[in-house]
């Protein structure tokens, strides 16, 4: 496995406990600050800089964390809300080339992360272990995805690209 690409290693999927869930929740609540502190007083050069050859810019990490984030707290509401209703897959590669994520300054998707994932957090929460097993149907991986597995997933997804953030700094004297 490449550290460059998977700094903090790939995704495992663990069995619920109370200790993983909340260390997970702080995770999501928590993920806006750990992001500004790895982005802290980096210049337009650096923020225009791929983590790895051929891979996103830091700019376009800090739009894909809003992008990808937006639709897994639409996809846990639903999970919450409907029994095992199928997701809607979306093109991560393509949206990392959209107008606004060419455009807009990532400050803006920073500061959208702060209000996400303080609603996010307090949904999740909520949750009673019950709710955790409830499930969404992902089509394009033909998988049925348990809340808490959506909710694991996306605990390792914030770790993950603040990691090559900070491991782009480290490898580049930053």
């Amino acid at each position: 496995m490449d550290p460059v690409i998977y700094p903090i290693g790939k995704y495992i999927e663990q069995p619920f406990s109370e200790t993983l869930l909340r260390e997970r929740l702080l995770d999501i609540r928590f993920l806006p600050q750990a992001l500004e502190n790895a982005l802290v007083n980096l210049d337009e050069a650096q923020i225009n800089t791929p983590y790895r050859e051929g891979g996103w810019t830091i700019h376009q990490i800090v739009h894909h964390l809003a992008d990808s984030h937006m639709n897994a707290f639409i996809r846990c509401k639903l999970a919450l809300t409907e029994d095992n209703p199928i997701i809607k897959p979306y093109d991560q590669d393509l949206w990392s080339i959209t107008q606004d994520v060419q455009q807009v300054p990532m400050n803006v998707s920073v500061t959208l992360l702060h209000a996400l994932h303080l609603r996010w957090h307090v949904l999740l929460s909520a949750c009673t272990p019950i709710d955790f097993e409830r499930t969404v149907m992902h089509p394009e991986y033909k998988k049925q995805m348990s809340l808490w597995y959506v909710l694991g997933l996306y605990s390792w997804h914030s770790r993950h690209h603040v990691a090559q953030i900070t491991s782009t700094r480290t490898r580049n004297n930053w």
